[in-house]
């Protein structure tokens, strides 16, 4: 028994020491590569996987006539690009996944990001549309590990998760983070600006 408490001991310090020195404490639930796709961005221009590659990226599900939590998501994401670039980060960019592509047209991907005066921010910040209900809901149960499912009965609200993922830049999938303030946990801004700090660092 002291034998299996001092291998638990010892475990346990070995995997803390990996997780210092700038390295980003990755998920266990992830290490799978995104699958590659091709989809049409805000300018209606096409967007696909081969885009993404030598930048780190930080990946949601949202849609623009959500009335809960896309809000404070897109918020809380601007917040992140705010500190990144007065920070001078480089090398790192947005993409948001619409998932309710039948609405969100790129005209109206461009409308809500007046609307939130993303432009303003002068970073790589890329909304997404161009696909069917099928391919979302498919491509982010597969990839991301999380839901996209029809609205309840009466409403037109889609169900989605709220997790912004963390994407290194070989489109590995390396972590998820609350979007949003759940319960008693904080939105982790800090965070999430740290890990995209340490994965740029070198590129």
């Amino acid at each position: 028994m002291k034998r299996l408490l001092l291998l638990v001991l010892l475990s346990s310090i070995v995997l803390s020491a990996c997780s210092k020195g700038g390295e980003v404490d990755v998920s266990s639930r992830y290490g799978n590569t995104m699958d590659d796709f091709e989809v049409v961005d805000q300018n209606d221009e096409t967007f696909t996987k081969a885009d993404m590659d030598g930048k780190v990226y930080l990946v949601d599900f949202i849609f623009t006539n959500c009335t809960t939590v896309c809000p404070p998501m897109t918020h809380n994401m601007t917040s992140v690009v705010e500190d990144l670039e007065k920070d001078g980060v480089e090398n790192y960019a947005i993409l948001s996944f619409s998932v309710d592509p039948k609405r969100d047209t790129p005209e109206v991907l461009r409308e809500y990001i007046d609307m939130y005066h993303i432009n303003d921010l002068n970073a790589d910040w890329t909304f997404v549309t161009g696909y069917d209900y099928e391919f979302i809901r498919k491509f982010s149960e597969k990839n991301f590990k999380t839901i996209v499912a029809p609205p309840p009965e009466g409403s037109d609200q889609i169900t989605h998760g709220t997790s912004f993922y963390l994407v290194d830049e070989n489109g590995k999938i390396i972590k998820d983070y609350s979007g949003v303030d759940s319960g008693d946990k904080r939105f982790p801004k800090e965070e999430i600006v740290s890990d995209v700090k340490k994965l740029t660092k070198n590129l």
